[in-house]
Formats: C-alpha cells, sequence, structure tokens
C-alpha cells in the first residue's frame, strides 16, 4: 500500500508541477472549463498513473484519482478570483493529495518493498525542492509585487530560482547525512552573500522580500528532510 501511495504521489507532482506548462495554466484560468488544456492536463495524470504504477490491476483506482482530479480542478477553476488564487493553490494540492491518501487504502494491496520504497520517497522528496518549492514561493510571494522592489537590481535570468534549487537540496543532503552544522555554514554563506544586497540599498521592503524568501527556502528543505528521516524506518 505504501508503495502504490508513494507512485501515486511521485505522479502527482510531475504531472502538475514538470508537466504542466504555464501557457496552459494561463489558458485553463481563461476559458475555464472550456479549456482543452484542462483534459489533457488530466489525460497527462492518468497517463503518468499508469506508467509509473505499471499495473492494470488498479486501472479502477488510476480512473477514479484522474476523474476526481478533473473535478477538483474544474471546481477550482470555476470558484476562484484574482484575490484568491492564492488560496485555491493550496486548497487545490491539499485535495489532490487527500484524494490519493484516501483512495489507495480502498484499492490498494498490500505488497511491501522495502528497497524500491525508499528510493521513490527519496526521488519524491527531492522532486519536491526543485519546481514544486519554487512554484509554491512563488505563490506565497504572489501578495507581493516583487519585480517592482527588484526593478533596478539586475541578476542574470532564473538565477534566483536556480539558487534556491540548489540551497534546498544541499540542506536536504546535509541534514540526511547527519551534518547539521553544514547547514549552518550554508545559511552563513549566503547571509554573507547577500549583506551586500541588503546594505546597498535603504529599500526595507525588499530587505524583508530577502529574509523571508531565505527563512522559507531554508525552512522548507528542513522539514522535507525530517519528514524523509522519521518516515524512513517505516517504508
Amino acid at each position: 500500500m505504501i508503495l502504490i501511495l508513494l507512485k501515486l504521489i511521485l505522479a502527482h507532482l510531475i504531472g502538475d508541477f514538470f508537466l504542466q506548462p504555464v501557457n496552459w495554466v494561463k489558458d485553463k484560468e481563461k476559458r475555464k472549463l472550456k479549456s482543452v488544456w484542462l483534459y489533457i492536463h488530466v489525460a497527462v495524470h492518468i497517463a503518468l498513473m499508469f506508467l509509473i504504477v505499471w499495473d492494470l490491476s488498479y486501472t479502477v483506482l488510476i480512473f477514479s484519482i484522474g476523474l476526481l482530479h478533473l473535478i477538483i480542478d474544474g471546481l477550482k477553476l470555476t470558484l476562484q478570483k484574482k484575490k484568491t488564487r492564492r488560496l485555491f493553490f493550496f486548497i487545490d494540492q491539499l485535495l489532490h493529495v487527500s484524494t490519493i491518501a484516501i483512495l489507495v487504502p480502498i484499492f490498494a494491496k498490500s505488497d511491501f518493498e522495502f528497497t524500491l520504497n525508499l528510493d521513490l520517497l527519496l526521488i519524491i522528496c527531492i522532486a519536491f525542492l526543485t519546481k514544486p518549492t519554487s512554484i509554491l514561493m512563488k505563490t506565497i510571494f504572489s501578495k507581493w509585487n516583487i519585480s517592482k522592489l527588484t526593478k533596478d537590481n539586475e541578476s542574470l535570468k532564473d538565477a534566483g530560482k536556480y539558487i534556491g534549487v540548489l540551497e534546498r537540496l544541499l540542506v536536504f543532503i546535509f541534514i540526511v547525512v547527519g551534518h547539521w552544522e553544514a547547514v549552518g555554514f550554508l545559511i552563513t554563506a549566503k547571509s554573507v552573500f547577500r549583506f551586500g544586497d541588503l546594505t546597498a540599498t535603504k529599500e526595507r521592503k525588499l530587505t524583508e522580500y530577502i529574509l523571508i524568501g531565505t527563512f522559507l527556502s531554508f525552512g522548507i528543505a528542513i522539514v522535507v528532510s525530517l519528514i524523509y528521516i522519521n518516515l524512513k524506518p517505516y517504508v
């Protein structure tokens, strides 16, 4: 049961965050239930579940999750407004994961494979700390006009995103191998590099944005690492 649960969560992460282009999202938000990309998105999810699960005995489970995914996304697109977009993003993800967690015990077998489960859990944690977390943080920060704050600060395209991904992966690795002191060193090193940004501007909002982003990025990485460490003995 744990194996199928991890496989379906991995399929969800890939389908919702890695294989859903921005233009699909924009078209869905504009055309709602009339958008063809809504149905293609759900079809991609179903195909991914079949590919990763690789067991036709779970056909009913997979199509049930796919149908509920369509219903949840449809309700989200129909009900959300510009002001509630962030809130509905988190509700949407919570409902998708809850759907998988509720349906798996109903349909799944009791098969158990320790090594494969452990590998899947590791893959899920690493995958989550990359693009999904970047999108999560972007959604949180959409409350503020960040582009206005950073208008005069030139930087490489998407540099901040890649730096964030790398730092989260490093934090995860350091904690998993038991070197918490390296996490402290990483935080110190980033603080030194960021000191120039914080002293070069008198913009308090930009300073607060940098601090919140740093703490949030490290915080998510630490939480995911602790979840992995504590779940590892059971999977």
